[in-house]
């Protein structure tokens, strides 16, 4: 027999569970939104804007997939969609925001005329590097999540990527320096940035912290400093971040050391050389 409450409730219950799916898809367009207004702002020469816009993208693309799994709502879909935000977000942006902000200037540079044709391209062969290893690495980040160690990344994130030349714009910017005095710096960061995305160095991803579990008491005075510090310079929070993402990439680099180090004092075969 047909009852019309039923039949409410079913439906209520339906949007209500499609509603849940929308949630993380949500944040992954915030993302991509966030991604395109950056290359939007340095197309008109607001780099600060730019940069902070690439932060927020990496804020909101680390909480679409903790809503899906909180809210059990992973699917294929969603997966996809947050990979194709990912490259436009960590990818093109950064790559073309560094372009506009210092790399295009290679193309007026008399100093390296002799190169000849390669004189006017080298700014946008760094920039088509990052864009392209970023694609490379989020393409080797998809076909190994079933057998990747968890603790680890293989390679540097491409959003940690993206803010480290997100972070090195935002802070040479705040001291009114042009990025054509720095294009030099900015070629090299970002070669860096991309040939590290695509290399087998481990970088530590936290994805082993449980926050439901008791930690040490050095962790919490850690993460109290850590905030006290945050607070104190707030006014120097562009040179804070591009020093943690610095830190972080090179991190990769530490591991890859000390495991060389310590595979020699055990006799060990050494690691792997990352690729240059």
């Amino acid at each position: 027999m047909y009852d019309p409450r039923e039949h409410k409730l079913f439906i209520r219950a339906r949007w209500r569970r499609r509603g849940i799916y929308w949630l993380p898809n949500l944040f992954t367009t915030v993302a991509l939104f966030a991604g395109f207004y950056a290359i939007v702002q340095a197309m008109g020469g607001r780099f600060e804007q730019s940069a902070l816009a690439i932060f927020i993208a990496m804020v909101f693309d680390g909480l679409d997939g903790r809503v899906a799994r909180f809210t059990h709502t992973q699917s294929a879909f969603g997966a996809e969609y947050d990979s194709l935000s990912d490259m436009v977000s960590f990818g093109v942006a950064p790559a073309l925001v560094v372009y506009v902000w210092a790399l295009k200037d290679f193309a007026s540079m008399k100093e390296i005329a002799h190169l000849g044709w390669l004189s006017s391209k080298l700014g946008w062969i760094a920039a088509f590097i990052f864009c392209a290893c970023a694609a490379l690495r989020l393409a080797r980040f998809n076909t190994q999540l079933e057998v990747a160690d968890k603790r680890f990344f293989q390679g540097l994130p491409s959003p940690a990527a993206a803010c480290l030349i997100a972070g090195l714009v935002w802070a040479v910017n705040e001291y009114q320096i042009r990025g054509a005095d720095v294009k030099w710096l900015a070629w090299g960061m970002t070669v860096f940035a991309g040939l590290t995305m695509v290399s087998n160095l481990k970088f530590y991803s936290g994805k082993d912290i449980n926050l439901r579990k008791a930690v040490p008491f050095n962790v919490v005075v850690l993460i109290a400093l850590a905030v006290v510090a945050l607070v104190t310079f707030s006014s120097t929070l562009p040179e804070m971040l591009f020093i943690l993402f610095a830190g972080y990439a090179l991190s990769g680099y530490a591991i890859w050391l000390w495991e060389l180090v310590k595979g020699r004092a055990g006799g060990s075969p050494p690691p792997a050389a990352p690729p240059s």
